[in-house]
């Protein structure tokens, strides 16, 4: 891809609210797969007390006509209630969760815990070999902790992908 290309990319979090129902993500995902596009991140969980809908997060990557295309194509799938670009509608937050397994001894084995107390990511498992952390925030935080520990034993990497909300009064 050409400098001028790449700069035109952009992440999009897409926030999508539908009916809790056999299929609906099967036919989200087809609309992605279809086209061609890339879900960088996916997370679907129902979001209101009888479980009759669900708040389907979407982070994606394309040229901002790609982007508009994708919400006007999810916009249009039954029974899809909203579409909302939270990156482009105002501010908004945006977390992910991560179990990371680090296997060292000695040294290394410190280096770990001290980098974890630095990133506030928590110990939820520990054995003589090995740690288990928690580590919750912005994608880029796990990704910054995740490029720290490669060096010093990381084996495994659990990612829940990316859940977001606007900020504010704003809602989906």
């Amino acid at each position: 891809m050409n400098a001028t290309m790449q700069e035109s990319l952009r992440a999009a979090t897409i926030s999508v609210l539908v009916e809790n129902e056999s299929g609906v993500l099967a036919r989200v995902i087809g609309l992605f797969s279809g086209r061609g596009y890339n879900i960088d991140s996916l997370t679907v969980a129902p979001v209101d007390d009888d479980r009759r809908r669900s708040r389907i997060t979407i982070v994606a990557t394309g040229t901002e006509m790609v982007i508009e295309q994708i919400k006007a194509q999810l916009d249009r799938l039954v029974p899809v209630y909203r579409v909302a670009d939270l990156s482009r509608e105002g501010p908004h937050l945006a977390r992910e969760l991560a179990l990371i397994k680090v296997v060292g001894a000695g040294e290394k084995r410190a280096e770990a815990l001290r980098l974890a107390d630095a990133f506030r990511a928590r110990v939820i498992d520990a054995t003589t070999e090995s740690f288990v952390f928690e580590l919750t925030g912005a994608t880029d935080k796990l990704d910054a902790f995740l490029d720290l520990m490669r060096p010093l034993g990381l084996v495994e990497i659990s990612r829940t992908g990316v859940a977001a909300i606007a900020r504010g009064t704003r809602t989906i």
